[in-house]
């Protein structure tokens, strides 16, 4: 097998961590987090990647169902109207999923190289 020199073979790493047989959180997820703080709620959130509401308010309702303590909660109405944001614990779940890809793309890498990739 020829491989050309400017195609070079390179990894990539997607994580899914599952409860039961259900994806409970991926990159997708994180995502759509990320976008709630960003945003402070679940339309805005789930808006700025072309998510629908529905879908984005069925995901975070399974993620705070199967965390130990919600990872979203819901901002009450006022002046300024409601929204949501993401909990402390959500905060540190994030905090922990970008380590957990960072290490397995480090390692991932590291064995790459050592086989000459």
């Amino acid at each position: 097998m020829h491989i050309e020199m400017s195609k070079r073979p390179h990894t990539e790493i997607r994580i899914r961590i599952y409860t039961e047989d259900e994806p409970f959180l991926g990159i997708g997820r994180i995502q759509l987090l990320e976008n709630i703080i960003e945003h402070g709620s679940i339309a805005k959130g789930a808006a700025a990647m072309n998510m629908s509401y529905r879908k984005a308010w069925q995901l975070v309702e399974y993620m705070n169902a199967m965390a130990e303590r919600p990872l979203v909660e819901k901002r009450l109405g006022g002046s300024k109207g409601g929204g949501a944001y993401v909990t402390e614990t959500g905060q540190e779940l994030i905090r922990k999923f970008h380590e957990l890809r960072l290490s397995a793309e480090q390692f991932v890498a590291q064995k790459a190289k050592e086989i000459g990739l």
